[in-house]
């Protein structure tokens, strides 16, 4: 296994340490923050780690059969598994429709990616496919913060870190929404370009038949 494979597969070995330490078992659980503290690193870190794969598999000329199918697997599952624990870890700032719509979206699009490769053609990421990613990492780790602190304060500066986490969980849901429209779009027009060829390939086709009998 290469080592951008390598990565993918630790990202998705992080997601049960992820979920195991938000759960009531985790030994730390109603201390001083620690808790918090560390499932909100991990999930940095397994951030990071979606797009240094992809990095390295590029730079490297790694990009395998495998790997393709892994990227997106670990990324749909980090996704879905954190917000279903936040809605249990911290339901006053994730509420369950929020996750509907959320990991709806994440369906939605691999269904579309499905249907796009199957006619030949791939739709590149938006930028508000990127901003979204972004915008779900600030958002997961906002709402872990909040669970244990509604503020911080450092010095004067008084921090509100559960309306920073509810203003970020409600920004994912409308950034989410859009990009999944700007993503529809970009699908349709391809699909529609590529029953355009369709037609265009089979009256060809039938204008040289004619012409050979």
């Amino acid at each position: 296994m290469n080592l951008p494979n390598s990565i993918t597969m630790t990202r998705i070995i992080m997601i049960p340490l992820f979920l195991w330490i938000l759960s009531s078992h985790f030994p730390g659980r109603g201390l001083s923050g620690e808790q918090e503290i560390l499932a909100s690193i991990l999930f940095v870190l397994a951030s990071i780690t979606d797009g240094l794969d992809g990095y390295l598999a590029r730079k490297r000329g790694q990009i395998t059969t495998i790997g393709m199918l892994l990227d997106p697997l670990a990324d749909k599952i980090m996704v879905t598994a954190a917000f279903i624990a936040l809605v249990a870890y911290n339901p006053e700032v994730v509420k369950v429709w929020i996750v509907v719509v959320i990991i709806g979206r994440e369906f939605l699009i691999s269904g579309l990616r499905s249907i796009a490769s199957s006619e030949g053609f791939t739709i590149t990421a938006s930028e508000l496919g990127k901003l979204k990613t972004v915008v779900q990492i600030v958002s997961v780790v906002s709402a872990i913060l909040a669970h244990r602190w509604d503020q911080w304060v450092i010095g004067v500066v008084v921090i509100p870190v559960k309306w920073y986490a509810i203003a970020a969980i409600y920004f994912t849901v409308v950034v989410s929404t859009i990009s999944a429209i700007d993503y529809f779009i970009g699908f349709w027009k391809q699909i529609d370009h590529a029953s355009e060829d369709r037609r265009k390939a089979a009256v060809l086709s039938r204008g040289k038949s004619v012409r050979i009998s």
